[in-house]
């Protein structure tokens, strides 16, 4: 019988069964090295090297099954697992792009990914030009010989949405490597392998681990050169997890459709709360009908998620008071975890930023970033309510 389902999927994809012990989850093996050659005949074999496992800086057994549990969601051939969101991004970047090479982005990014393409890449000779999403979306691309395409599925930290379908035929059409971060969309909601994308690449430390405890990053992918091009980066940059990291991550995995069953319905009725809010100037998040982007949403995302960010009416000082009011919303950067978070954007995940680079990209002073939990929507929508009728 095969599994078909998102929640079989997760419970029971990718674990690793010893028989001798009759394990019921995957063991946590913090082991830096093991024997070689091992020439048992039960050996399993290490999907990095196509061999027995050899140090865990290369392959580790607990790590490989969470990778296995995440690619069978991701719809992807190949996963690969790093230490950081960020380890992820930077060792998937630099195993394709070379000096001379030059890419495209959205300017809208995650704020230590816009610094590396924007300061780093550019020490490395490579090229990296950035255009507005809506002109993404228009495929308004210039002549350039753009090796790759890299995109956030819902950018942080406005909410849009990238036409992912249109994009991929147009990379398809082109030669051109698709990259798409698709943290805030989860596999639950969105498998960009599906509209025609290279490389997904996830901050696990966000909803696929879900409770704001550990720090890692996956990549999937179906070509055998990407992926081992990304292992051996891997290994020379050493990000790789360790393995009670990817246990967390794995065990996250195993409720992540329950939780964004939660996620996506608190996040639905809080934004519709505040858009009735007249201390609120906009709200974006990627289900309200009247959005922006809610007909792209409709087409490239199954659920809209917990992420919401708005406009208060007032600046710097109004959207310190509103947050020092709430009680559940913890005020910390991150995101996707079973509790409800708050953030200032401009202050904390683009901060390394210019202001000039914030304001040119929407990022102003009175913007709040909400990654709503799964506590309780009515008490979320009242204790939104008290904070708001103090500003």
């Amino acid at each position: 019988m095969s599994i078909k389902g998102f929640n079989s999927k997760a419970v029971h994809a990718g674990d690793l069964y010893i028989p001798e012990i009759g394990n019921v989850t995957t063991p946590i093996f913090e082991d830096s090295t093991y024997r070689y050659p091992n020439n048992s005949e039960s050996t399993i074999i290490d999907n990095t090297s196509k061999s027995t496992f050899l140090y865990s800086r290369w392959g580790n057994p607990t790590v490989q099954s969470f990778e296995n549990k995440y690619k069978s969601l991701e719809k992807t051939d190949h996963a690969v697992a790093f230490s950081s969101g960020m380890g992820a991004i930077t060792a998937t970047v630099l195993s394709i792009m070379k000096s001379g090479d030059k890419m495209l982005a959205i300017n809208v990014l995650y704020g230590q990914t816009y610094y590396f393409f924007a300061r780093t890449l550019k020490s490395y000779g490579i090229t990296v030009d950035m255009v507005s999403v809506d002109d993404m979306n228009k495929l308004n691309i210039s002549k350039e010989n753009y090796k790759m395409i890299y995109i956030e599925s819902i950018p942080n930290p406005l909410m849009d949405v990238l036409d992912i379908k249109k994009i991929g035929e147009y990379c398809r059409k082109k030669g051109i490597i698709l990259v798409v971060d698709a943290t805030f969309a989860s596999p639950y909601n969105q498998t960009p392998v599906d509209f025609g994308a290279d490389i997904i690449i996830h901050s696990g430390t966000k909803y696929i681990g879900g409770h704001s405890d550990i720090l890692i990053g996956v990549v999937g992918c179906n070509s055998d050169d990407y992926y081992n091009g990304i292992v051996g980066m891997r290994k020379t940059l050493g990000a790789t997890p360790d393995a009670f990291q990817a246990y967390l991550a794995y065990r996250g995995l195993k409720t992540l459709g329950l939780r964004m069953e939660r996620h996506n319905i608190n996040g639905m009725k809080i934004a519709e709360f505040l858009s009735s809010s007249d201390k609120i100037m906009e709200v974006f998040y990627p289900g309200l009908r009247q959005g922006k982007y809610y007909e792209i949403a409709k087409t490239n995302l199954r659920g809209f998620g917990g992420m919401i960010s708005f406009k208060l009416k007032g600046g710097i000082a109004e959207s310190h008071k509103f947050i020092g009011s709430l009680e559940i919303p913890m005020p910390a950067v991150s995101l996707g975890g079973v509790e409800s978070l708050i953030t200032i954007p401009a202050e904390t995940t683009h901060s390394e930023m210019s202001e000039e680079e914030r304001n040119k990209s929407g990022i102003t002073d009175n913007l709040i970033r909400l990654s709503v939990g799964i506590e309780d929507s009515e008490d979320l929508i009242e204790d939104l309510q008290q904070a708001l009728a103090k500003i």
